[in-house]
């Protein structure tokens, strides 16, 4: 199919982004390109030339919601072309949807514009100055995901990102560097460092220097995280493990270069399930390196989620996960119930824990964890703190302090006596706290 849009008109695109923040990532940096070639971008699919929509193929539901975000594009436009991880596997898309325009894999951005160049041909050469500097964001305009490289080195037996994705690709630290300036320069208050494994940054490039500003930067995780500190705004990690050299960036956080906050994906804490999901860094040992962190930055918050109902996750393995949340107190905790994932090796383990007994262990651990969390948040009360203002309905608002990130963990709610907009730094006074989230009043 190629035809174009009417003439005078500007072709029209609509767009669908599912999965992490790393294909968040990828769906803004097609955009990017789209506008700067004068393509606009559509609310609704059936006022839109063609639909483009970028899929998450981690897990058996989320190809489920994928397939039915393909399916209500088909029904309402029927010009869809497919990104993302499941186009990595493009077969299973072509069965239920033959009439696709097209499937292109994961990070193929030249693809994806190919595609819709054929579908439906911009309108009039490139006009660069359509975009701002920054590109286009599909977060709030107060903060932004910043993605330091692509694929992963390590081989859980969960997990099939590297067959996705491929393995660690990092970008030279003066290109993060450089993007994340443009995006401080266009109001970004918090940047969320993000990428398959954080901590692992630049090993594949064996650390190369690259120039920034007056001086060469090491694509080393510790250089880097030093120098988006020096930009004057929250810097947040996410997906960080465990690795020896974590200790020195947790001397930065004590310091206050970047957030007091680590996003660690734990992911269980028995030995033999460890070992069974094959998870890098010794994470046999996290309970005497959390202590350590936290010797060195006492008001750090952690992160992480776990997986329970793994195969061969005997009775005894869960006891052990739940007394090993009460010893560490982590702050903020998701959990899972496992998921066989087409293609992970996990699958062939022995031992299939039962739907039920999964649902049963995912209960008793939101429960005990629930109980930390409460604790947790209850030694911040009473304290003054600056919070980031997500979201205002009059007088009052709500917002987060460093030891929380945007859409996974937990809120403070404000009241305040004069009006306050998002993305505005307020100093609050924390009055009361829940199971997940505080409240105070803007001082």
């Amino acid at each position: 199919m190629n035809r174009d849009a009417p003439a005078g008109e500007a072709p029209r695109i609509s767009f669908v982004s599912l999965g992490c923040p790393k294909a968040l990532v990828d769906s803004e940096r097609i955009l990017t390109h789209l506008r700067a070639e004068g393509y606009e971008l559509s609310r609704h699919h059936d006022g839109a030339d063609v639909v483009i929509v970028n899929t998450c193929g981690f897990l058996d539901s989320a190809k489920a919601e994928s397939l039915e975000a393909i399916g209500t594009a088909m029904k309402e436009n029927g010009k869809v072309i497919v990104t993302g991880c499941m186009g990595a596997e493009p077969d299973q898309i072509r069965d239920i949807f033959p009439n696709v325009l097209a499937i292109t894999g994961p990070q193929q951005y030249e693809s994806v514009l190919g595609a819709v160049h054929q579908a439906v041909p911009p309108a009039h050469d490139p006009f660069v100055d359509l975009v701002p500097p920054q590109g286009i964001k599909l977060t709030p305009r107060h903060y932004a995901y910043l993605k330091i490289s692509e694929g992963c080195n390590n081989r859980c037996s969960f997990c099939i990102i590297p067959k996705l994705r491929g393995d660690l690709v990092s970008r030279p630290a003066g290109d993060v560097l450089r993007e994340a300036e443009r995006l401080v320069k266009a109001g970004v208050k918090e940047l969320l460092v993000i990428s398959q494994d954080t901590s692992a940054y630049g090993v594949d490039i064996k650390y190369a220097a690259s120039p920034w500003r007056d001086r060469e930067v090491k694509a080393k995780f510790l250089d880097l995280s030093a120098a988006l500190g020096e930009l004057g705004v929250w810097v947040r990690l996410h997906y960080v493990y465990p690795y020896p050299h974590v200790d020195a960036v947790v001397e930065l956080m004590a310091e206050g270069k970047v957030l007091p906050y680590i996003d660690i994906p734990f992911q269980h804490a028995s030995p033999s399930v460890l070992k069974a999901m094959r998870r890098p860094a010794h994470q046999e040992k996290t309970a005497e390196r959390i202590r350590r962190w936290r010797e060195i930055c006492p008001d750090l918050a952690i992160r992480s989620t776990f997986i329970v109902g793994f195969p061969g996750e005997t009775d005894e393995d869960f006891e052990f996960l739940l007394d090993w949340l009460d010893e560490v107190k982590l702050d903020r905790v998701g959990c899972f119930k496992f998921e066989p994932v087409d293609g992970a090796p996990a699958n062939e383990l022995a031992g299939i824990v039962p739907d039920e007994v999964k649902e049963q262990r995912w209960h008793r651990f939101m429960q005990r964890q629930q109980a930390i969390s409460a604790k947790q948040l209850a030694r911040r009360v009473g304290r003054r703190v600056q919070v980031l203002v997500d979201e205002t309905s009059g007088l009052r608002a709500k917002g987060r302090a460093a030891w929380d990130a945007p859409e996974i963990d937990g809120s403070i709610h404000l009241t305040s006596r004069r009006p306050i907009r998002a993305g505005e730094f307020v100093t609050a006074r924390i009055e009361s706290a829940d199971a997940y989230d505080l409240h105070g009043t803007v001082v």
